[in-house]
């Protein structure tokens, strides 16, 4: 089997309402880029993009991408580095990658979750399996509640613990007041049995403030704290001065962030993506060092579509230390939602069934590859025409070989 083309689509879903954080307030989410992958046998491996221009780490250490640099990255360095290879040798490809081009993970990672995708179905075998097998087989959903008025996200967790939830997000970062109000009244609403979590994305007003905020949220009942502020020794500091554990995210892309971040005790927990490392090889190998240091983590991501979010459920089935509720979308297309809130940030998808939702968990996908089967009609219904959302004319061409 050889790797004959690709093809790039931005895609918008609509969303059930905006989603906001920190450092993406007025972006909307769900304009992803989607890449087929084709072959000599037939076979077309899927890719998702879920790139956000404003997200990286601090200090320049990491840097935003957007559906027009993801395009462009693939289209003149990826594929002609992966063109006539076998997408089952996944190492050298991944090599063949970082050859030409340095950084660049979420353009990585779209082309890495297509070759899954292909050697799953080229072999018969879920894409877990090709990552170790399947250590879980559900994963407990955390629901975020993006930045928004109090009243809004209170209605908001209390709709989704009664479809099952067990643990929120709240958003945090913009205005310390406010956040210290909807934790306040959140933990009001639903009660001591939900775990609540805060994550301020690198908002808040310094290593002291960061460290006066979570001490009032731990009266309400914090399960954990998630990047409160930027930068490895700011987290470390506050996460000696707290008693509730430290997530590290916009700190933690590389096996190399997790061995930094451990040796000056910078973080009790990881938000592990696919995205971030780039793909769900590396992806992999950051979840055993993670597991090596003893630091769990959750899988985190960007508001994956079906695609995305798929291969996030195959990377927290074959990596142990990923036992923390997730923020992982219950995938939907409109006609056959399992639930109207729970999970839910988009009105429709471009998988054609629904991820299986129970008791507040997703299952992870069961068939070949990355197990879902793509809706084409409904990819071609929410493409973008070229020159929307800032998409540049040649950055919507499609390349075949």
């Amino acid at each position: 089997m050889r790797i004959t083309g690709i093809e790039t689509l931005l895609v918008s879903l609509p969303t059930r309402r905006p989603h906001r954080w920190a450092s993406k307030m007025k972006a909307p989410i769900g304009v992803h880029v989607i890449l087929k992958t084709h072959t000599d046998t037939g076979l077309v491996g899927y890719g998702e993009a879920p790139v956000t221009a404003t997200w990286g780490g601090a200090h320049m250490m990491y840097y935003g991408e957007t559906p027009a640099t993801v395009t462009h990255v693939i289209k003149s360095y990826l594929f002609p580095a992966v063109e006539g290879q076998d997408p089952r040798d996944l190492e050298l490809l991944h090599a063949r990658m970082n050859k030409v081009i340095k950084g660049h993970p979420y353009a990585k990672a779209t082309v890495d979750m297509s070759l899954f995708d292909l050697a799953g179905k080229a072999l018969g075998v879920p894409a877990y399996v090709l990552l170790g097998g399947c250590f879980r087989r559900r994963v407990p959903v955390t629901h975020s509640l993006g930045i928004m008025e109090t009243d809004k996200t209170v209605e908001e967790a209390r709709a989704a613990v009664a479809e099952g939830i067990k643990t929120l997000k709240l958003k945090c970062g913009v205005d310390p007041n406010h956040d210290l109000e909807v934790m306040r009244e959140v933990r009001k609403a639903v009660g001591d049995r939900v775990q609540i979590r805060v994550d301020a994305n690198e908002g808040w007003p310094g290593v002291r403030e960061s460290i006066r905020i979570i001490r009032e949220m731990e009266a309400y009942g914090l399960f954990l704290a998630e990047q409160p502020v930027a930068g490895y020794e700011e987290l470390a500091r506050v996460a000696r001065a707290v008693d509730t554990p430290v997530m590290a995210d916009e700190s933690a892309w590389t096996p190399q962030d997790v061995l930094r971040l451990a040796s000056i005790g910078g973080a009790d927990l990881i938000s592990l993506y696919v995205t971030k490392p780039g793909g769900l090889l590396p992806a992999r190998k950051v979840g055993v060092v993670a597991e090596a240091v003893g630091i769990a983590c959750d899988i985190g991501g960007s508001i994956e579509m079906g695609i995305g979010n798929a291969a996030n459920l195959h990377l927290a089935a074959s990596v142990p230390p990923a036992s923390l509720p997730s923020v992982l979308p219950v995938s939907a297309p409109a006609e056959s939602a399992p639930t109207a809130i729970a999970g839910r940030y988009y009105l429709d998808d471009v998988v054609k069934q629904p991820f299986h939702y129970e008791d507040g968990c997703l299952g992870i996908p069961e068939g070949p590859g990355l197990g879902v089967e793509v809706d084409e009609a409904k990819l071609e219904r929410y493409r973008l025409k070229p020159g929307e959302s800032g998409f540049a004319q040649e950055d919507s061409d499609s390349r075949s070989g």
